[in-house]
């Protein structure tokens, strides 16, 4: 099958070469997918796209008429897509669930270290020479309450990470996992509770309808004032106009964030020799209270290894007319 990669990183080449069991024919790009690159497709039955492509109702129906069929994803979140648009065209899309989710819940936890221990502050104070400590108090992991939002297969994982450090563990979800109440002490609460009692509170929910914005000027009023918000989920779960404001006026201590909501056409650029058009980010990215990684929780080689697998094995499956349990369907779609 001939496959067009779109938003080809130089460090996935490789791996979904050495993937290819198959023998696709796999042609890539570095343009993103969108409306006007939709026609790089022309000619190919399958493409495959990354989280920031756009992959809309407009962008979908282009597609079908240059004879794509399949779109397999290279990331586990798939709010960039109009599943049921592409259901009703006909398209087949499937994404890449189960990666490495201890590639995202390590950066979370690594994310609270850097937080808690100063040490970016740490690292640039020590590369301009100055080694005292008088601004670089710290404070511990151990014995602080952790609320984690979504205990999924990676909240689960940052629940079994931050148990090792002997932490307090609060979590929301829909879903309760008993076998983390049992073996962890875990507790399930309500957002409200977990927000007013936890030191931390981590993000590992996906992004849909239900929990767009969750994380605003409400929410943010319930946490402790020396709280820190971590977020290695999806931009969109925070407002971040609410975010600022909550920062600036000391409603929270910190943020610790790989993802921003509007990071479409910035992230995965080099920006270094232009100015970025986007002023909430300028704002964030100037407060000493905000700790900014550019969406690199899932950037292992073990996780990348895995993405090109499962990336290849979509398209074996279709090939093959084979069940894939990576499909997404009405079944396992919860929004657009």
């Amino acid at each position: 099958m001939k496959l067009l990669v779109y938003s080809t990183k130089s460090f996935e080449i490789e791996p979904l070469k050495a993937a290819n069991t198959g023998n696709h024919k796999i042609t890539f790009v570095t343009e993103s997918l969108d409306s006007t690159t939709a026609v790089l497709a022309a000619g190919y039955e399958a493409i495959s796209i990354f989280s920031g492509d756009d992959a809309s109702l407009v962008v979908l129906e282009t597609l079908k008429d240059l004879g794509v069929r399949y779109i397999t994803l290279r990331s586990a979140g798939y709010n960039n897509v109009s599943i049921k648009s592409a259901l009703r065209l006909g398209l087949k899309v499937a994404n890449a669930p189960d990666y490495s989710p201890h590639a995202i819940a390590e950066h979370a936890m690594g994310l609270i270290l850097a937080w808690n221990r100063k040490l970016m502050q740490a690292n640039k104070q020590v590369h301009q020479h100055n080694f005292l400590l008088d601004d670089l108090v710290g404070t511990n992991v151990h014995g602080k309450t952790i609320g984690v939002v979504g205990t999924g297969r990676i909240g689960s994982i940052l629940i079994k990470i931050v148990h090792g450090f002997g932490c307090k563990l609060l979590a929301t979800d829909i879903e309760q996992n008993h076998y983390l109440e049992s073996e962890y002490d875990l507790k399930y609460v309500d957002l409200e509770t977990l927000c007013k009692e936890s030191d931390i509170v981590s993000i590992n929910v996906p992004l849909n309808y239900e929990t767009h914005h969750m994380f605003n000027k409400k929410v943010f009023s319930l946490m402790k004032k020396n709280a820190l918000l971590v977020n290695t989920a999806r931009g969109g779960v925070v407002k971040t106009v609410d975010l600022i404001a909550a920062l600036v006026d000391g409603s929270i201590a910190g943020y610790a964030t790989d993802v921003f909501e509007n990071e479409k056409g910035i992230f995965f650029k080099d920006h270094n020799k232009k100015d970025i058009n986007n002023e909430q980010l300028k704002a964030l990215l100037a407060m000493p209270n905000v700790i900014l990684t550019p969406h690199q929780a899932f950037v292992t080689k073990e996780a990348i290894k895995n993405i090109a697998e499962t990336t290849l094995h979509n398209i074996d499956c279709w090939v093959e007319d084979r069940v894939n349990v990576n499909e997404l369907g009405y079944y396992n779609v919860t929004s657009e």
